[in-house]
């Protein structure tokens, strides 16, 4: 940890818009951690939301995937799908599932892709924080084009890393602390700081209520901080 940053402190972190064919396109970093996050629409759903009888689809859809670029570790990572790329992309798809009404979309599907180009912790988390930036540039974009005619968005959704390092609980792990970490938590919440995905384990050891509790309150408190960058993104 660089000691400039305490515990209890997110690693520097930006998003910027970067300018792709895309209809949404940002790239988020959080210390080295960087990751492309883009938002691409559709006028089609999955073969299971259609309606019946040839009826149209009364909700839309988000759905995302994830992968890390080969030169995003220092041994070459090869290309292709994983299972831990695909329970990632899952993650974050319902994430951001949770900061939209399906149902003011109906018929558009909103894709999201997160690129790791550069992996050093967090590379999960920094994609919900990005690819809902991201979406919410899509859902503008889709707007202004007619395709949608409400904003669907109920509000923003980011996520966060805690964990147990030498007894302490820390904010934001980097590839360092988590690979010392006796707990390793991953955190994604809502505006209203209400809970949407809880992910937990404990590395070595166990740990109890208490520190429970306190990872928590820490990584909702890190939430806001990102939910802050967000606004900041989108208002411009």
């Amino acid at each position: 940890m660089a000691k400039q940053r305490t515990t209890r402190q997110l690693r520097p972190t930006t998003i910027r818009r970067y300018p792709t064919a895309a209809a949404g396109s940002v790239i988020i970093t959080q210390g080295r951690t960087t990751v492309l996050c883009t938002a691409s629409i559709a006028d089609e759903v999955p073969r299971w939301m259609a309606g019946k009888d040839g009826a149209p689809p009364t909700r839309g859809w988000v759905t995302a995937e994830y992968a890390m670029l080969p030169g995003s570790t220092p041994d070459r990572k090869r290309r292709g799908s994983d299972s831990r790329g695909t329970e990632i992309q899952r993650l974050i798809a319902r994430v951001l599932r949770a900061a939209v009404d399906l149902e003011k979309m109906p018929g558009v599907m909103i894709t999201c892709d997160c690129d790791v180009l550069v992996a050093d912790g967090g590379t999960r988390t920094a994609s919900i924080t990005g690819a809902f930036v991201a979406l919410s540039q899509a859902i503008a974009v889709a707007r202004q084009q007619g395709r949608i005619t409400r904003s669907p968005i109920a509000g923003p959704v980011a996520a966060i890393s805690v964990g147990i390092v030498d007894g302490r609980v820390c904010l934001d792990l980097d590839y360092a602390l988590d690979s010392r970490a006796e707990v390793d938590l991953n955190v994604a919440m809502n505006h209203r700081g209400h809970f949407v995905e809880i992910q937990g384990t404990a590395e070595q050891g166990t740990f109890d209520r208490g520190q429970l509790d306190g990872m928590l309150d820490l990584a909702g408190t890190g939430i806001r901080k990102l939910m802050a960058v967000q606004r900041k993104v989108l208002r411009h």
